[in-house]
């Protein structure tokens, strides 16, 4: 007797949308359910790896580099594959959502890469998960166009050689796709993201002399990193595309991955191009991860953790050393201000820290940065200009000065800032503002000069709670505690509404989201991310 033949995905809960029936054609759909069938089991493992690894910290207050991987770190003779032409040069990358007007402007930029993201800048409508996707095949067919209905102003592709190479990032392992399902159970979001941007655009990007690349985020392991070498492998061949023409980034944006660095590149190694220092979920993933061991894993405000303090310095030579020894592109931060259209004293101060913020990244030995702006894709070009010159990159440059200690990547008392009242008001601002556009369908949002994402909610929400779980007094005198995040909320949440503006205020979500970031600031249980009690309030 022959096996029953698969259920098909079936899409939940949407209305359809103008021409989806380009991106959710059958044999897409096929694509997805098929990467669902084989490799969801082993995400479902890794999420409860996670948990067990978590439950191990609380208990044990500290990581170390893994013992049974020490082979694999000691072994001189392994190095990832060589980078393609198309990311052999990725001085500067520019980050941001895959809507239309974006597309066109970051592919337009000047910046070398593009971060077209559908993880922490895209808030996950359907709408967004659908034309995003649409948007780029447009784009890689030239097709794409766009006039904006408020100032008439046109939008158009450069030639193509002018235009930023695309490295796609889907949604983390933790989020699942609701409107799309196999036998009632919901597609992970990384598999639907991946799955139809690598099965539409996989030959198209050869075409193109470029390829399907990928940044992975979230990661918290090397065995995660093994499985998506695993859908890398089953997609090139269901496609009829060679083995190793996916290349994927891998941000170190979680504590556990700082220690698995070379791990992660081994696992990939046939696929990586590089890994990049995420700075604000790094910051995140260590609350996350160290909460609940005292007063030396307290985080000062935001702001005060530069990228100068001890332990943030440790992670980023370390990075830049392990990549280069492994022959991938090590990839600095965000430089994530906005410049303003109204206070020039205001741009001329931040250009010129985002000038020494790339500058040092440059001299530590990076082989590129990130930007959220196309205003500040000059000023980052300059200072890799000045370093690399007419080379691609600088991966000859060993760094084997570097020699970090396990103990160094989690000294956060090395840090003397303590949290502040006013980092406290600043957290609840930035992250009811944040929330609240989150739930409009925004995800990348201007807040305070700032192009704010979902990982700097993340870190605002964590250290409410950090500071208030911690008993931290601040130098006003006052205590951290629940009353006095409900009272600094309730506050910001009245100074919007004077800002704004009654009319203005109601047709907001604004309640909504001062109430979800006091549930998950205040809650005992910790959520995981800010983004999985958020989906469940987020329509479209």
């Amino acid at each position: 007797m022959s096996a029953p033949a698969p259920s098909p995905l079936a899409i939940v809960d949407a209305e359809p949308l103008p021409r989806q029936e380009e991106v959710l054609t059958d044999a897409a759909l096929a694509f997805v359910a098929e990467l669902h069938r084989r490799f969801t089991p082993r995400r479902e493992e890794l999420l409860a790896r996670r948990a067990e690894r978590r439950a191990e910290i609380a208990r044990t207050s500290t990581l170390d580099f893994l013992p049974e991987t020490a082979a694999i770190r000691a072994d001189d003779s392994w190095k990832v594959a060589p980078a393609p032409a198309a990311l052999n040069d990725r001085r500067v990358e520019i980050t941001g959502p895959t809507d239309r007007k974006m597309t066109i402007n970051a592919l337009n930029s000047g910046a070398r890469v593009w971060l077209a993201d559908f993880e922490d800048a895209s808030a996950p409508t359907w709408e967004n998960v659908i034309l995003g996707q649409l948007n780029l095949i447009d784009a890689y067919t030239r097709s794409i166009d766009f006039t904006d209905p408020k100032s008439g102003k046109s939008y158009a592709l450069k030639a193509e050689k002018d235009l930023a190479t695309v490295v796609m990032r889907p949604r983390g392992w933790h989020l699942n796709e609701r409107h799309l399902q196999i036998d009632g159970q919901q597609v992970p979001g990384a598999f639907v993201d991946f799955g139809l941007y690598f099965f539409h655009n996989a030959q198209r990007l050869l075409d193109l002399g470029k390829g399907p690349y990928f940044y992975l985020p979230k990661t918290e392991s090397h065995l995660e990193a093994r499985l998506w070498n695993d859908v890398f492998v089953f997609a090139q061949d269901y496609v009829g595309i060679p083995q190793g023409t996916i290349r994927a980034t891998v941000l170190i944006e979680t504590i556990t991955a700082a220690y698995e660095m070379e791990e992660i590149l081994y696992e990939l190694r046939d696929h990586a191009s590089g890994l990049n220092a995420g700075r604000w979920d790094y910051l995140f993933s260590i609350v996350k991860n160290f909460r609940d061991g005292g007063a030396k894993f307290v985080l000062p405000d935001r702001n005060a953790v530069t990228m100068t303090a001890p332990f943030m310095r440790a992670y980023t030579e370390l990075l830049v050393r392990t990549c280069h020894k492994r022959g991938a592109h090590a990839i600095g931060g965000m430089a994530a201000f906005i410049p303003s259209r109204r206070d020039e004293e205001v741009n001329k101060v931040a250009f010129e820290k985002v000038k020494a913020d790339k500058d040092r990244e440059a001299n530590d030995g990076f082989d590129g940065s990130w930007v959220a702006h196309p205003d500040l894709v000059p000023i980052a070009m300059a200072s890799f200009d000045a370093v690399l010159g007419d080379k691609p990159n600088q991966k000859d440059r060993l760094r084997e000065d570097v020699d970090v200690k396990a103990a160094d990547l989690i000294a956060i008392d090395s840090l003397k800032a303590k949290p502040t009242y006013d980092g406290l008001v600043n957290a609840v601002q930035v992250g009811i503002r944040y929330i609240e556009a989150w739930l409009r369908g925004l995800g990348a949002v201007a807040i305070f000069n700032l192009m704010e994402d979902a990982a700097t909610a993340e870190i605002s929400r964590s250290q409410i709670w950090q500071w208030i779980n911690a008993g931290v007094e601040f130098e006003n005198g006052e205590k951290a505690t629940p009353e006095l995040a409900r009272k600094v909320a309730a506050e910001e949440l009245e100074n919007i509404r004077r800002e704004l503006g009654e009319e203005a205020f109601a047709a907001g979500h604004w309640q909504q989201a001062h109430d979800l970031l006091l549930q998950v600031s205040l809650d005992a249980d910790y959520a995981d991310f800010l983004t999985l009690p958020a989906y469940e309030q987020l329509t479209g």
